[in-house]
């Protein structure tokens, strides 16, 4: 569940057309020349444009490499690499608990409102969670919450955009 460290990576916001087919273009570009994507999210900005942050393995991908060849697709507008001290970068996990005792139900609940995180639904041993933070925060979250029995998890990319 732990994602790879994020000092190891580089994350880039990459502006694109938003038409048919750029999607699988700037994936096929990474997977043709080997780099690794530890995590990838896009969705439109406008009629526009779409926005695509691609979190890539620094040890798999030279970033220069990476900026030319991305820059060489017709349809994208701007490449922009994303540190991780002057940018807003977020993931989002939607967790389903099966709890093996309704009694344990108030312990998950401070828990998630420690992280700022929500209940979206409880009905008698079972709950649904959701949470949006920096990805560290997200794995000691998941580890704080192993103990009273994950079900289902599903987490996103990251998105990120430039700090102001």
């Amino acid at each position: 569940m732990k994602r790879t460290q994020l000092s190891r990576t580089h994350t880039l916001a990459v502006l694109v057309e938003n038409k048919a087919g750029v999607l699988a273009r700037v994936a096929g570009l990474f997977a043709r020349r080997g780099f690794n994507i530890e995590s990838l999210a896009v969705a439109p900005t406008d009629e526009r444009f779409s926005r695509i942050t691609i979190v890539v393995d620094a040890e798999s991908a030279p970033l220069d490499q990476i900026k030319k060849q991305l820059d060489k697709l017709i349809d994208v507008v701007d490449i922009a690499e994303l540190s991780l001290e002057e940018s807003a970068l977020r993931e989002m996990v939607l967790v389903r608990l099966e709890l093996d005792d309704v009694a344990k139900v108030a312990d998950v609940e401070a828990l998630v409102s420690g992280f700022s995180g929500s209940v979206l639904r409880t009905r008698n041993a079972h709950m649904m969670l959701s949470l949006s933070s920096r990805p560290d925060d997200l794995d000691s979250f998941l580890e704080k919450l192993q103990p009273y029995g994950i079900a289902e998890l599903q987490r996103t990319g990251a998105i990120a955009i430039p700090g102001i």
